[in-house]
């Protein structure tokens, strides 16, 4: 292993993915979201990159365990009961793997994701 292996986020030229959450998880908005995935492990369990977000409100379920900061923009977190939390820049946290409920954007959001997958068994 070199040095030359380190992922810098700032010098990378990964490609952009572009989609947006299938129709039955949006709630409202037309949420468009853009993945670039800088580093994902051999086994496919490890991904890091910068995450971005259009307005609007879209369900999720967590397989994984995601360590995010927000560096832009204002979303709210809701879990299954109702109970928020709003997140804006500088907020760094982790959403863990089972959570479900959904995310919504209010101005629009870029973070650094970090992502670990259990294996399942």
């Amino acid at each position: 292993m070199s040095i030359q292996q380190i992922v810098d986020f700032a010098q990378t030229s990964t490609p952009t993915e572009r989609y947006s959450p299938a129709a039955e998880k949006v709630l409202a908005g037309n949420p468009e979201q853009s993945v670039r995935n800088h580093y994902a492990s051999p086994c496919g369990q490890f991904n890091a990159g910068v995450w971005e977000g259009a307005v609007g409100q879209w369900k999720i379920e967590y397989t994984e365990h995601e360590y995010c900061e927000i560096l832009q923009g204002v979303s709210v977190l809701r879990d299954r009961d109702g109970n928020a939390r709003t997140v804006r820049v500088g907020d760094r946290f982790v959403i863990p793997a089972g959570f479900v409920g959904t995310w919504e954007v209010l101005e629009p959001c870029r973070k650094v994701y970090v992502i670990f997958e259990q294996a399942r068994g």
